[in-house]
């Protein structure tokens, strides 16, 4: 299985281009075989949803959202106990999606772009069926797209090429994540999924908005990162430009700053992860270099042996 397992590049399409329709259609093809039988099941989405309905009480186990103890049972058995839920038959998906352009960046044949598009498929495959709906939020810096939550194939595929076609912003805009979240939080939505797309680079200035989505919505983190985005080569003499402010800078990459860069960027990870953590989210991470649905399989199987399910 290749690296960039199935993932079509979307660089400079638009909305009636048809290399754009047909990279989709392989997209979406790659997901259905990849995916169909090795993750679906009765309602269950990307990651066990919270349902709306109580259901049994089970041991509590690692992993487990501790807003869902059960008190009186734990206080009964002396054993911790969390209440289980039973899943909405209609579950509602909300994407907030960081298209900055520092997604547009990539080292190899494929962008940061081109791997949060293929996410979201994966997501929209995942969550579809019964009546459930999809919306996005989709924010540049300087404008933000808001999708209404609809169901069907239809809205589906055009939710999706809306993502890989949304402009990014003019040279010296910072992305605005804070902004994204804001606009999906307000108005309040229907309790669901929320999938909050990004490379997260920059200011962690949006752990606020962050739980208060998590306070009312599952909440998923999906991180798109280049192998750059984690450690320098080793190339020398070099001059970089930030995509987003447009600064220009001349450094020579030796060891010491590339064992500088390597740490810092493992850092801010810890950090984007652990902003998740405290909001009772989890981050999926997926990298330009790797193979993207075999990482997207083994995230799912952990948070679903983490929650007990079989």
């Amino acid at each position: 299985m290749s690296a960039n397992s199935g993932l079509p590049s979307l660089r400079g399409g638009s909305l009636e281009d048809p290399q754009l329709n047909a990279a989709l259609n392989s997209l979406e093809l790659t997901v259905r075989r990849k995916l169909d039988g090795v993750l679906q099941g009765a309602h269950m989405g990307l990651i066990p949803g919270p349902g709306s309905e109580p259901g049994e009480a089970r041991v509590y186990q690692p992993g487990d959202d501790i807003r869902r103890m059960e008190w009186s049972v734990t206080a009964r058995t002396t054993q911790p106990h969390v209440r289980q839920m039973i899943a909405d038959r209609e579950l509602e998906t909300w994407f907030v999606m960081d298209a900055s352009a520092s997604l547009d960046f990539g080292s190899g044949e494929h962008t940061k772009r081109d791997l949060a598009v293929a996410a979201a498929a994966a997501v929209v495959h995942l969550t579809s069926g019964g009546g459930n709906r999809h919306g996005a939020v989709i924010v540049t810096g300087d404008s933000i797209t808001r999708i209404p939550a609809r169901a069907g194939r239809a809205h589906a595929r055009n939710l999706l090429k809306t993502m890989a076609t949304t402009h990014r912003s003019q040279p010296g805009v910072r992305g605005d994540l804070d902004a994204g979240l804001e606009a999906m939080r307000r108005p309040q939505r229907r309790r669901g999924l929320a999938v909050v797309v990004s490379d997260f680079l920059g200011p962690i200035d949006w752990s606020r908005s962050l739980r208060a989505i998590g306070a009312h919505h599952e909440l998923l983190g999906v991180e798109v990162l280049d192998p750059l985005d984690i450690a320098l080569p080793p190339v020398g003499p070099v001059t970089l430009a930030d995509a987003e402010s447009g600064e220009v800078v001349e450094i020579d990459v030796t060891e010491q700053v590339r064992a500088d860069f390597a740490r810092a960027a493992a850092d801010h990870r810890a950090q984007v992860q652990s902003a998740f953590r405290g909001c009772g989210g989890a981050v999926m991470t997926l990298q330009t270099d790797r193979d993207w649905i075999a990482d997207t399989v083994r995230f799912v199987g952990r948070r679903r042996r983490a929650a007990g399910v079989r």
